[in-house]
């Protein structure tokens, strides 16, 4: 049995039916439902045949037009890495969040201490709200930003512009200036181009 059945084997007989997991290009991915989430992870660091101790990231996943399809369920989710040191194993954990509108999940910051500044990073860009985190606010946008800027939907180009101000001798926000336009690129190739001639 390789380290990678044996790791399926323990996440089965642990969780049941409660989980999905679904192997992917030598990886393993938990797919848990909200209700779940907090009490699977903490298992997942707890128990004796898994011992995931170290959370390695947590990213939030925007599924709209992925693949260029219509997303039929649950637009965002919220993917976490795990190793485990002493199995020398790892492990991804995929949550979707319920609510499209408000997207809401518990935090794992009682789980995982180092996870508070990957749960602030996924908050400022994606909108997503960790229920519990202590100090949830912006870590890489500026505090009066509009909007969550890595949501599939947010415009290139932004929705206010910041510059200084002489006048008024301070920074200063104001409605984007720039032109909307198309930027496909034009490729001109002479005849032959590639043949050798």
């Amino acid at each position: 049995m390789t380290r990678l059945e044996t790791l399926k084997t323990a996440l089965e007989q642990a969780f049941g039916e409660r989980v999905q997991v679904a192997e992917r290009l030598g990886e393993l991915t938990l797919v848990v439902g909200a209700p779940d989430y907090v009490e699977v992870c903490t298992r997942l660091r707890d128990d004796a045949a898994l011992r995931f101790d170290t959370l390695i990231d947590l990213c939030g996943v925007d599924y709209l037009g992925y693949r260029d399809e219509p997303r039929e369920s649950q637009r965002f989710a919220v993917v976490s890495h795990l190793l485990s040191v002493e199995k020398n194993w790892r492990l991804r954990v995929r949550l979707f969040c319920p609510d499209d509108d408000f997207p809401l999940v518990a935090s794992l910051i009682d789980v995982w201490p180092a996870v508070g500044w990957f749960e602030r990073e996924a908050f400022d860009l994606y909108g997503i709200v960790f229920e519990g985190h202590p100090d949830l606010r912006r870590i890489l946008t500026d505090y009066g930003f509009v909007g969550h800027p890595f949501r599939k939907d947010f415009p290139i180009s932004g929705h206010v512009e910041m510059r200084y101000d002489p006048e008024q001798r301070r920074v200063v926000y104001q409605p984007v200036s720039i032109e909307p336009r198309e930027n496909v690129p034009r490729v001109i190739r002479e005849d032959g181009y590639g043949t050798g001639r």
